[in-house]
């Protein structure tokens, strides 16, 4: 049985979501010469990659004479927010309260962060928040 889809991005394919967030419509080189030299990667294992993020939903290729030009499909603050839902679904049974104290009772948060969120939460709710 072949392994199930996931709908969470892998480290790799987070490093070339995010070339290509920065900048933009790209074909496989350009996203291979985006990325850092420490961490570069074979020209195949990077087409590998990308088709798999197309076929997840979050890219689109159109062709370009003979290379295809991926552009994405979902912005990064969508794919981030999707990432937040699963890991409060996961691990804290959907409750978005008990993962944010978890990351309060980390000792994560410095005071300043502390301050800042303080006063987002004394901010009256958007309107699509109440």
């Amino acid at each position: 049985m072949p392994p199930s889809k996931s709908a969470t991005l892998t480290e790799a394919e987070l490093r070339l979501m995010d070339v290509l967030w920065q900048q933009g419509p790209s074909t496989v080189q350009q996203v291979l010469q985006a990325l850092p030299k420490k961490s570069q990667l074979a020209y195949n294992s990077v087409l590998t990659t990308i088709r798999i993020l197309e076929k997840k939903g979050y890219l689109r290729h159109i062709k370009d004479g003979r290379a295809h030009v991926y552009r994405p499909l979902i912005e990064q603050v969508e794919a981030s927010r999707s990432e937040i839902r699963h890991l409060a679904h996961r691990f804290f049974k959907n409750s978005h309260e008990m993962l944010v104290l978890n990351i309060l009772q980390d000792r994560g948060v410095d005071a300043e962060e502390l301050k800042r969120l303080r006063q987002l939460l004394e901010l009256p709710p958007a309107e699509g928040d109440k």
